[in-house]
């Protein structure tokens, strides 16, 4: 089977993860109950006539996409991937608000239009001209994942060489409105909190955009290679220490192969037990956390593979992100463990390139 490798890796979040030293520059977010993401200026990547037809989604991932693009060196990719949990939310709001106001009547079609998951994938493939496969994902916080499997598939069967990949949320008024009802988001007076040591269940919720090029061939740039990828919609805590071991067996591996292990701590307290059970089974590898730094959300992975391509390739962990002290003095395999709120598990193996 080829080697898949990830060639670059863009990030807008709630970090500056736009900035080239961002690693040295992450600061906890576990302040707030929202946290937006810090948004570039826009009219250095997008002719002005065009930002204000788009919702906040499509223009952080036609930044990320275009950053991940130019450092890959790839002017065109053979097929565009995005993953999303929410889709274009903002528009999804503005069509249906319009809906109740109107009174069903005289309604024009752009919000409606922009606002089926699909938008953000369509619209970087209109920018580049590009009639490539194109397709999107929307499966929770498992959608990078899914996208992740679909683009090594299309390059291990060559049907592509170079494929762009994505992951993207937004949030909006009235969707965060719903998730405090429902305690997804946490009450005002759980924060501020330790996300490793919460006792309180509910998250504070993040946005942020996350774009990859995944090709055949490694490059000068090349972050990691990506070994493999197993999604599982429904674990019981004591299927998780299984669940990676059958996985790590699959890529003949054990868990002393691991160097590093990143896991979706979001403090959460009923949900957090499963990353728990996971770390019982890594006692020599650094054990990393990171939804302190970007909150959680639908495609929040998206973050954490960010991270995990520039530890691998500069072969440095910030000590924020760190819950136990092992250091390591090369990093060749890391692990990423991630669910939402107890759903839909995933693991994801990269080995240095």
């Amino acid at each position: 089977m080829s080697a898949v490798y990830i060639n670059s890796a863009s990030c807008i979040s709630v970090q500056d993860t736009l900035n080239e030293t961002f690693l040295q520059h992450l600061t906890p977010k576990s302040s707030s109950l929202i946290i937006k993401a810090v948004e570039p200026n826009y009219k250095e990547f997008i002719p002005p006539a065009m930002i204000r037809r788009m919702s906040k989604t499509v223009k952080m991932s036609s930044v990320a996409s275009q950053n991940a693009l130019k450092e890959a060196g790839i002017e065109k990719p053979d097929a565009i991937i995005a993953g999303t949990g929410m889709g274009c939310s903002q528009d999804s709001e503005k069509f249906l608000k319009n809906v109740i106001e109107n009174n069903e009547e005289f309604l024009t079609p752009t919000y409606f239009i922009q606002s089926t998951h699909n938008t953000v994938a369509g619209q970087i493939a209109l920018g580049l001209q590009c009639h490539g496969y194109n397709f999107t994902y929307v499966n929770t916080s498992s959608a990078l994942e899914f996208s992740m499997l679909d683009a090594k598939l299309q390059i291990i069967n060559n049907e592509a060489e170079n494929v762009l990949v994505g992951s993207t949320d937004e949030q909006t008024d009235r969707t965060m409105d719903l998730y405090k009802l429902k305690n997804i988001i946490k009450k005002s007076e759980d924060i501020p909190f330790a996300i490793l040591h919460s006792e309180t269940n509910g998250v504070i919720w993040g946005e942020g955009s996350s774009f990859f090029v995944l090709g055949k061939d490694k490059t000068e740039n090349s972050y990691a290679q990506l070994k493999d990828i197993q999604m599982s919609n429904r674990l019981e805590q004591d299927e998780v220490q299984k669940f990676i071991k059958d996985f790590l067996d699959k890529n003949n591996l054990t868990e002393k192969d691991i160097d590093a292990v990143i896991l979706g701590y979001s403090g959460d307290a009923a949900s957090d037990v499963y990353y728990t059970s996971a770390t019982d089974l890594f006692s020599d590898a650094a054990l990393l956390y990171y939804k302190h730094l970007s909150g959680e959300f639908n495609t929040a992975s998206g973050f954490s593979m960010f991270t995990a391509c520039h530890i691998l390739k500069h072969q440095q962990i910030p000590e924020i992100m760190m819950i136990n002290a092992a250091k390591k003095e090369s990093i060749k395999n890391v692990l990423l463990y991630n669910h939402l709120l107890g759903n839909d598990h995933s693991l994801v193996l990269l080995e240095k390139a």
